[in-house]
């Protein structure tokens, strides 16, 4: 047992030099560059060894793998800078909207201030005591519309002229009543040569007289503020006339107005004592307004052209955030015949078609309106001055701005690529690019949030790392 234990590390020895002494040999063959290259081949082969060849496209395949690797690096940084995938959320996020690149005209305008005014002599109209009295009943409130002939006040009649004059129309009335009997009775007795003729023939002179005296009395109470209607229920009923219902003014006393009247103001209390010509309230009719504009003195020319020519202008609200409404196809009325000389401005002035907001608010059987435009309300007004045919018009939105350049973000499945693009015209709501093949017609890119795709662009291009940091090659 003791002789036969040694001989196991002796042939484990052996056999380890055995395999130094091959590896050796196979490299002494495989670096032998006097040997043919199928000769040194077949020799590693014969002790075991990989051929030449193989272990060098190994190595050839790792550094042609280092070279791609790089390669697909600068590929990716290269991308990565003028493009952007942005998830749903980032989308809904900051508000952003597609839309297709079409060709358009272009109006080049001037944009000056305005405001909503009225219509000097047909948005107001006074409503005045006709004589004098007590105001026994107002029968509407401040706020409220009204119509054409709705009755607005009641006064209790102390005019003494009034008075006087329902009086003599009562006795004018009856003395024409008298009259008439008188020719019928005389008509009536008998064959003609029984009564004169000529008897009749003044009774018939009085009646004309009478009846002349009788209209122009009429006319007299018309004037102070009576009715047709009223004036024949003082002849109808021979009883005068206690109180007077003060109406809102006609449809023919409106002179082409709307009809929709408000009463803005109030200008009495019930009981008050009022003497004829006293004001009672005060009606307004704002369903037309105007907007005066304020243009400096050069354009001058430019807004006496538009005016002239009848161009269409917009109007837009002024408004705290966001873009203000457009109110599109105005036209000027007319433009002032003198600078002011305080400002140097010229004043022109825009025909405001105005619109109820929602339905009238009804409350104990009065009507309350709400109108979209009012007198002192601040406006911008737009006026073309300029065309340009077949350009690319967009959204201020959709493109940024990044110093000198500009960008729109062209949509490329889910991600937006950014392209430079040559912006010719640049205003508050709208940009205009020069046609020149960066964007074709159905194109589809961002239509807002661009100057927000920008700045993710910006740091994401910032905030890269090296692309060959982390890697050895």
């Amino acid at each position: 047992m003791s002789s036969a234990t040694p001989a196991k590390p002796i042939s484990a020895i052996a056999a380890t030099l055995a395999g130094a002494c091959a590896i050796g040999l196979i490299a002494a063959i495989a670096l032998h560059s006097h040997w043919p290259q199928p000769v040194r081949d077949w020799a590693v082969r014969s002790l075991g060894g990989a051929p030449l060849a193989a272990t060098v496209s190994a190595d050839d395949a790792a550094a042609d793998h280092g070279h791609a690797d790089e390669h697909a690096h600068d590929h990716h940084a290269d991308a990565g800078a003028n493009s952007l995938a942005l998830s749903e959320q980032a989308r809904r996020s900051i508000g952003i909207t597609e839309g297709d690149v079409a060709l358009s005209t272009f109006r080049r305008t001037i944009t000056v201030p305005g405001m909503v005014v009225e219509r000097r002599g047909r948005s107001r109209f006074a409503i005045s005591a006709p004589m004098t009295g007590i105001l026994t009943r107002i029968l509407v409130t401040e706020g409220e519309a009204v119509a054409a002939d709705q009755p607005l006040f009641e006064i209790r009649l102390t005019h003494e002229e009034l008075v006087q004059a329902q009086a003599d129309l009562l006795r004018s009335t009856a003395e024409v009543d008298v009259v008439r009997r008188e020719i019928a009775r005389l008509q009536g007795i008998g064959p003609e040569g029984l009564i004169a003729t000529k008897t009749i023939l003044e009774r018939k002179y009085e009646l004309q007289k009478l009846e002349a005296v009788l209209l122009a009395q009429r006319q007299t109470l018309l004037l102070h503020g009576l009715s047709e209607q009223q004036v024949d229920t003082i002849v109808d009923t021979r009883t005068l006339l206690a109180t007077l219902t003060v109406r809102a003014p006609s449809p023919a006393a409106q002179d082409g107005g709307s009809g929709t009247l408000v009463v803005q103001e109030l200008a009495v209390e019930r009981g008050q004592h009022v003497t004829a010509g006293d004001p009672l309230a005060t009606l307004v009719d704002h369903a037309t307004l105007l907007i005066e504009g304020e243009a400096f003195e050069q354009d001058l020319a430019q807004i006496t052209a538009a005016a002239a020519a009848g161009t269409p202008i917009t109007a837009i609200t002024e408004a705290k955030a966001g873009p203000g409404r457009q109110v599109e196809g105005l036209t000027i009325s007319y433009v002032a015949d003198r600078i002011a000389a305080d400002s140097r401005t010229l004043h022109f002035y825009v025909a405001l078609p105005n619109e109820v907001l929602g339905e009238p608010r009804v409350e104990d059987g009065r009507r309350f309106l709400t109108w979209r435009h009012k007198p002192g309300q601040r406006m911008q007004l737009e006026v073309p001055v300029e065309e340009w045919h077949e350009r690319i018009v967009l959204p201020a939105e959709a493109v940024a701005q990044d110093g000198v350049e500009n960008y729109v973000f062209r949509v490329n499945g889910d991600h937006f690529d950014r392209e430079p693009v040559h912006v010719e015209h640049r205003d508050p709501r709208w940009v205009v690019l020069a046609n020149d093949g960066t964007l074709f017609p159905g194109d589809r890119i961002a239509m807002s949030a661009a100057q927000q795709l920008q700045l993710a662009i910006k740091n994401q291009s910032g905030g890269a790392i090296d692309p060959h940091a982390g890697h050895n090659h």
